[in-house]
């Protein structure tokens, strides 16, 4: 599995680490925009054995939940932004955005 941004991604996680510090991001596949990716203050959201560290995300540690990495392992993420507020408590809904994943199988 790779993660990359899109160079929208870039410039939005630039503009919330300048207003909120280092960053986290998390996937979880559960309710509430669950199975979008979520932004945090890192060390804000407490990850634990049910999570998988897939790679950074613009130098920020991507996580994944373990159920959903074990069906995703296998894709490529690409994090995107688009307008938008989503259903959660991630950090980019303020700003009208919200963070959204496209994939694509990989070869194995």
């Amino acid at each position: 599995m790779q993660i990359t941004a899109t160079e929208s991604c870039k410039v939005l996680i630039k503009l919330l680490k300048s207003k909120h510090g280092e960053l986290m991001f998390h996937q979880s596949g559960g309710c509430c925009d669950g199975s979008s990716p979520m932004c945090y203050p890192l060390g804000e959201f407490k990850v634990g054995g049910q999570d998988v560290l897939v790679g950074e995300l613009a130098g920020c540690p991507f996580y994944m939940g373990k159920a959903q990495y074990n069906l995703w392992q296998h894709t490529d993420l690409t994090i995107d932004v688009v307008n938008g507020r989503g259903a959660s408590f991630s950090l980019e809904i303020p700003e009208g955005k919200r963070f959204i994943v496209r994939s694509e199988i990989c070869a194995i």
